[in-house]
């Protein structure tokens, strides 16, 4: 065992010192003795705590996976998220405004993929540990909404009717307008027999949606999403804003950045999480490669009333990104990747006469690194709004504002 000083945190929200060698659940300045064993240290121990150490709200804290960061307290979590953006940007050499950070509260998450494995005695279901496949049960979870905890005894269920001894289920819960919709992988072959009891368990079970390894094998009543005045039934396991709070605090700021802009281009644009509501007061073309989701955006827009017009197109941005001339007489484009950013998009929209541009990211660096090849193409960044919706995670997402004079 050694003594060792903590540096600063890595981007996963490891404590880090000289090596680097990384130690969870530390936070900068503390004063530990731990065990090397590789790049990692464990056996830790405080030996002087920072002043910034909390107590972890939640008493599955240090077994479970699903949290990195409720050791600290949440002033020094939402400083540590703006300067993690700050560094990716000042790597570019960007400097911008910085909005003060928007963090969802305890219990907000609305969906959670729970590991569940049959036992000698029935079934458990919880979060993998840390660092680790081991199952640990998690009744007293601070993370998700009430609703979507309740989710645990549904996974068991499934588990007892459709894991198989080796492996354990992938139960992906999602709490909807009408109920959980639930999706399933890692899960028995889908055969005939299977398929009924699983019917009937979504009955027994009150779930708005039962789906196994995409199929969708039973649906009570459809498992809405609100998106401003519509509501859509997203395809199983497609992409959601983790909080409610969260969606509405990136909406605010995509809608701050695009102003009274008409048409709209929304880049990604997946269920409609930003087209629809963007639909209220302008015409939305809205862009995004899985088939599925643009269809469900659809139904959506023609289900509600009072909205402008909405366009869709299903289309690989990665492959065949909109060029310059499909962009031009835009008012506004709202981006809104995966993780690796947006690269050949983005060139487009260098070339193009695009002036307004509203990027969300989930990801500070492949975020910066575009923004500047925009601010090469003399786009200004106006500001940077940070959206911490993945409470107590190393999760980060962001929207800046991109403009240039017509």
């Amino acid at each position: 065992m050694a003594e060792y000083v903590i540096n600063r945190l890595g981007l996963h929200g490891d404590g880090l010192v000289e090596g680097p060698l990384f130690a969870p659940m530390t936070l900068p300045g503390e004063r530990i003795s731990a065990t090397a064993a590789g790049q990692d240290l464990t056996d830790i121990r405080i030996l002087t705590p920072s002043e910034d150490r909390v107590s972890a709200p939640c008493r599955h804290f240090k077994s479970c996976g699903g949290c990195q960061l409720q050791h600290a307290s949440d002033s020094f979590v939402a400083a540590w998220k703006q300067e993690v953006v700050q560094n990716a940007l000042t790597a570019q050499g960007i400097e911008t405004q910085m909005r003060p950070i928007v963090t969802s509260p305890a219990q907000s998450r609305r969906r959670a993929t729970f590991a569940a494995r049959r036992t000698k005695k029935g079934a458990m279901a919880g979060f993998h540990g840390r660092a680790s496949g081991v199952i640990v049960e998690i009744p007293d979870c601070q993370l998700v909404l009430p609703e979507v905890k309740a989710g645990l005894s549904v996974a068991e269920r499934l588990a007892i009717v459709g894991a198989s001894r080796k492996a354990a289920l992938a139960v992906t819960v999602t709490h909807s307008v009408h109920g959980l919709d639930v999706a399933v992988r890692n899960g028995k072959p889908l055969d005939g027999p299977l398929m009924q009891e699983l019917a009937v368990l979504c009955d027994q079970l009150g779930l708005a949606r039962l789906a196994w390894d995409d199929e969708v094998v039973a649906m009570r009543t459809p498992p809405t999403q609100t998106f401003g005045a519509a509501k859509v039934a997203p395809p199983p396991g497609a992409f959601l804003q983790a909080t409610a709070h969260g969606e509405a605090a990136l909406l605010a700021a995509v809608k701050d950045a695009v102003g009274g802009a008409t048409p709209i281009i929304d880049l990604f644009a997946g269920s409609g999480t930003f087209s629809l509501p963007l639909a209220a007061t302008a015409a939305v073309h809205a862009v995004e490669g899985d088939s599925a989701m643009i269809a469900a955006l659809d139904q959506g827009w023609r289900m509600a009333e009072g909205l402008k017009p909405v366009t869709t197109q299903t289309r690989d941005l990665y492959r065949r990104p909109m060029l310059p001339d499909e962009l031009a007489k835009t008012g506004a484009v709202v981006l809104d990747p995966p993780r690796t950013g947006a690269e050949a998009q983005v060139a487009e929209l260098a070339r193009s006469t695009v002036n307004c541009i509203a990027y969300v990211s989930c990801n500070p660096v492949t975020f910066a690194r575009d923004v500047q090849v925009l601010l090469n193409a003399g786009f200004v960044l106006e500001w940077v709004q940070v959206v911490d919706q993945f409470r107590w995670s190393s999760h980060i997402e962001v929207v800046g504002k991109l403009s240039r004079s017509a």
